[in-house]
């Protein structure tokens, strides 16, 4: 079994305190979103670009929440991502175990030493007093927080508790006077009265300890330099600085990042549907392009570049260019850079990631079950160089592109006669391209296209017009690729014979 590394930071590697160590400490409480992946990927950039060290640690004490999976799911994520990590569940490390609920023994250490010091103390009140007294302060409108009645028990109180086996948990003790001030990187001095900050729960009657304690034991023993977490946790700096000082431990730097929010200016969460990680795979977004979107929510390079590769981001990323105002998670803008991403892509490439997408079942996407898999590779590259340039995401092929694959057409009569058209017309026009592309050699793009040209003039018809029938006859939509380009992509025979379904199509309209 791992052993807990407690030595105090002189004992340890004096490299190891001069490099960059971050954490990504999550609870596995539920299934990450977006946000947490944002924090955790300015603390990967700004170690990878200092050449520092990346921890993941598992903050696991609240074992009445935890959801199965959660963790499995947080490291699928970063791998999906690209951010490894250094040390942390299954990797291991110099300073396991990376699991808070592996560590307890470490934290009712420092919570004794704590209440020997007189810095904390024990707390015997019940659920029912503490719901009571909640109850009677909201009646007040005072601020919901603990009266602190424990923390001046007489010792003969203590003792009485103590031989009654009263259950009890331990509190960190305030101090009632004076101001504590809480250093942070980005905004600077901030300044709290103590006697406004109650007395929190450091250790569970069931001897684990909360994420006040527990986590700053750790960052101390993990030889943590940078903290880096969400604003919401400004308020409950304050108390981690006491209870640092009260150790004798040295700070790390605090960096509260902004929050981000939705289009409509609320803090994005989970229960207001904000994305995980595996709804930007499922749907076919690149990892690389959601790396670059969530980079720039609460972080710029300047005033107008927006598009980094993750090499880019590594070379350029400091925490100095980290704002203090809310990033917005803008569902278009990230749409339009996966876009930008999937035109990047080489065809090749564009071809093997796109594969999967088009292959899976229809009811999870993909195409018609009709069609047979596997695809031909190349001829699902020939489709998706005409596609590219109107791909947003890789999930989207198989709806646009299904018309490549299937063998018959679903699509209303009526698309196929276009504006200033009739039924009649649209069929003379279709049957005299029909005789015409059979005169084709060789059925490529640019051998059709100018004799269509000229046989749209002969007709009297705007090209519009001749091209818009054919391309919903040979697609059913009036939305593709340039049109003779995918007639040459679908081959001779297969766009001759749509072209001939849909004249009887029309044929069966009453003109």
């Amino acid at each position: 079994m791992t052993q807990i590394d407690n030595r105090l930071p002189e004992q340890q590697s004096k490299a190891s305190a001069k490099t960059p160590r971050l954490r990504f400490a999550p609870s596995p409480t539920g299934f990450q979103h977006i946000g947490g992946f944002r924090t955790a990927l300015f603390s990967w950039l700004y170690v990878r670009h200092c050449a520092g060290q990346f921890i993941l640690r598992i903050e696991d004490t609240d074992t009445a929440r935890t959801v199965e999976g959660a963790v499995d799911d947080l490291i699928a994520g970063m791998n999906w991502l690209g951010m490894d990590i250094d040390e942390g569940p299954i990797i291991g490390g110099p300073y396991g175990p990376y699991y808070q609920t592996q560590r307890k023994a470490l934290y009712q250490q420092y919570a004794n030493q704590l209440i020997e010091s007189g810095h904390a103390y024990r707390c015997y009140c019940t659920p029912q007093r503490l719901e009571e007294m909640r109850k009677e302060q909201e009646a007040r409108s005072m601020p919901p927080r603990y009266d602190r009645r424990c923390r001046f028990l007489t010792a003969q109180e203590r003792a009485d508790n103590e031989a009654r086996s009263t259950p009890w948990v331990v509190r960190f003790a305030m101090p009632l006077e004076g101001e504590t001030v809480v250093h942070d990187e980005l905004h600077g001095d901030m300044v709290f009265k103590n006697i406004d900050i109650d007395d929190t729960v450091i250790l569970k009657s069931n001897g684990l300890a909360p994420y006040h304690l527990a986590h700053l034991v750790d960052d101390h023993f993990m030889g943590i330099t940078h903290v880096l977490r969400g604003e919401e946790w400004i308020s409950s700096a304050p108390r981690h600085v006491q209870i640092y000082k009260a150790l004798g431990w040295e700070l790390p730097l605090f960096y509260h990042v902004p929050n981000i929010l939705g289009t409509d200016k609320k803090k994005l969460s989970k229960r207001r549907g904000a994305p995980a990680w595996s709804d930007f795979q499922r749907e076919g977004y690149l990892p690389e392009a959601v790396l670059n979107f969530l980079a720039l929510l609460g972080w710029s390079y300047d005033d107008k570049t927006e598009l980094f590769t993750r090499e880019d981001l590594i070379r350029v990323f400091t925490l100095e260019r980290v704002g203090i105002s809310a990033g917005i998670y803008d569902p278009d803008k990230l749409l339009w850079m996966n876009g930008v991403y999937i035109r990047r892509l080489p065809i090749d490439e564009l071809t093997r990631r796109t594969l999967p997408y088009l292959e899976r079942s229809q009811a999870e996407g993909g195409l018609p079950d009709s069609v047979q898999r596997p695809l031909d590779y190349e001829y699902t590259l020939r489709v998706l160089q005409l596609e590219q340039e109107r791909l947003k995401t890789l999930g989207e092929a198989a709806q646009k592109d299904a018309f490549f694959y299937v063998d018959t057409l679903t699509y209303d009569t009526a698309l196929l006669i276009q504006k200033g058209m009739n039924a009649a017309s649209t069929q003379y026009g279709l049957q005299s391209a029909l005789d015409l592309l059979t005169t084709i050699q060789p059925w490529e793009h640019a051998a059709m296209e100018p004799p269509m040209r000229t046989l749209a003039s002969t007709l009297g018809l705007k090209t519009g017009q001749l091209f818009g029938s054919i391309r919903t006859a040979v697609s059913g939509s009036t939305a593709t690729p340039p049109l003779f380009q995918m007639m040459e992509v679908l081959g001779r025979e297969r766009s001759m014979t749509r072209i001939e379904q849909a004249i009887e199509r029309l044929a069966q309209i009453d003109h």
